[in-house]
């Protein structure tokens, strides 16, 4: 980790640029640093460190700056001014990287809500937003922050997973895999769910990459987190109403805009709303293989998130539960374990009233009760063999197995 500048330097270098309205870029930096009266000659190495410490400093994530470049790293918090914790996708760590005083973290904090386009300060103490690089931002300031700031980030992976490696990560089990390429091919639509955390973006954005590459791809989000290894994807942004309460776009506006954009699959990044409406309502008028993210804590919980989401758009519980049924067949639910995240489930929708979710395939106990029928789904759009499944045959009646249930929870 790169030793930090001098505090003395950083404050010269920040009026120095202030003076001469030079934006802070690592050109302008380093025109500065070079600029200071009585600075010893520096080797290319030295300048360049120096440089960028001075940047991270001043534009960047300053302290956090190494942690956050680092591959692994999946969050970063920061707990006030002494205490900074790291996920590296096995569970919290602390760091020895801390702040010298509150002052210096808040102003650290305020500098990343900027960089948002948001505003953080007594009047407005917390934010929730995302940082030019997709990285998604929480802070709160005190006194709402009792012994902060608080920085809360998650970074964002330019690159998307294959899913050869989540399996050699261990995410996925070579037999979900194959279940997995199966449903994508099969147009099959489905939801990807789980708790905070368990990596259903990183999980969507690969199950997408696995599409064929002549099919036209509409991504709707809240924010612009989802880049499948596609060649055709067109991605719409929801947008925040400004100060003057004008301007905002909501996703289920994006939704129906995205309908008329002739997509092959309709992807929806993550359903919070009444958008999940417009979502079924497509899914139900020939959008096959469409896809969204949702948060559920386990998949038998997913009709009833749904349901709630739907009644927000007015929609009638029977007829929400018909379209459910008629326009979703799959849930691909994650979860944690000793830290990991992974796909503990896949299970098919049986339609009734409410709806059900019945296992199909259990990372602990192998092929379930609608393992049959998910076989049946799939040689029905003409994708047969590769996963082998015992007979099985859902009805509204069919049991889930409580104990098969009390193994997964």
């Amino acid at each position: 980790m790169s030793t930090r500048p001098r505090p003395d330097l950083v404050d010269r270098v920040r009026r120095r640029l202030t003076v001469a309205e030079t934006g802070v870029t690592r050109s302008a930096v380093l025109g500065a640093v070079l600029s200071e009266p009585g600075q010893a000659p520096l080797g290319s190495n030295t300048l360049r460190r120096v440089t960028d410490d001075v940047f991270a400093e001043m534009a960047g994530a300053g302290p956090l700056a190494d942690l956050l470049a680092e591959p692994a790293v999946t969050d970063v918090v920061v707990n006030g001014p002494a205490e900074v914790w790291v996920d590296r996708g096995a569970g919290m760590v602390r760091t020895d990287v801390s702040f010298p005083d509150q002052g210096e973290l808040r102003r650290l904090a305020q500098r990343l809500a900027a960089a948002c386009g948001r505003r953080l300060d007594d009047a407005s103490p917390f934010v929730d937003a995302h940082l030019p690089d997709g990285s998604r931002l929480h802070a709160v300031l005190p006194p709402v922050a009792v012994r902060g700031p608080y920085l809360s980030l998650r970074t964002f992976r330019q690159r998307a997973f294959g899913l050869a490696e989540l399996v050699a990560t261990g995410a996925v089990a070579p037999a979900a895999a194959d279940l997995l390429r199966a449903i994508v091919a099969a147009r099959l639509a489905y939801v990807v769910s789980g708790g905070t955390g368990t990596g259903k973006t990183t999980v969507l954005s690969t199950l997408l990459g696995l599409v064929p590459a002549h099919e036209r791809i509409v991504v709707v989000e809240d924010a612009a987190e989802l880049r499948p290894a596609h060649p055709h994807v067109v991605a719409l942004q929801a947008r925040d109403a400004n100060v003057e309460d004008a301007g905002g776009v909501a996703l289920r506006d994006l939704v129906r805009q995205a309908l008329r954009m002739r997509p092959d699959r309709l992807v929806v990044g993550e359903c919070r709303g009444a958008e999940v409406v417009d979502m079924l309502a497509a899914l139900n008028t020939g959008h096959e293989g469409g896809a969204a993210t949702l948060h559920a804590n386990t998949a038998a919980d997913v009709p009833a998130r749904l349901e709630a989401l739907g009644l927000l758009g007015g929609v009638p519980r029977e007829a929400l539960h018909a379209q459910i049924a008629a326009g979703l067949q799959v849930v691909v639910q994650l979860g944690r374990a000793g830290g990991r995240r992974m796909v503990t489930e896949i299970g098919v929708l049986a339609p009734g009233l409410p709806v059900r979710v019945v296992p199909a395939w259990r990372r602990a106990d192998g092929p379930g009760p609608a393992a049959g029928a998910l076989a049946q789904l799939l040689r029905e759009r003409g994708i047969g063999g590769g996963w082998d499944a015992p007979t099985a045959v859902i009805s509204p009646s069919a049991p889930v197995g409580a104990a098969a249930d009390r193994r997964t929870s």
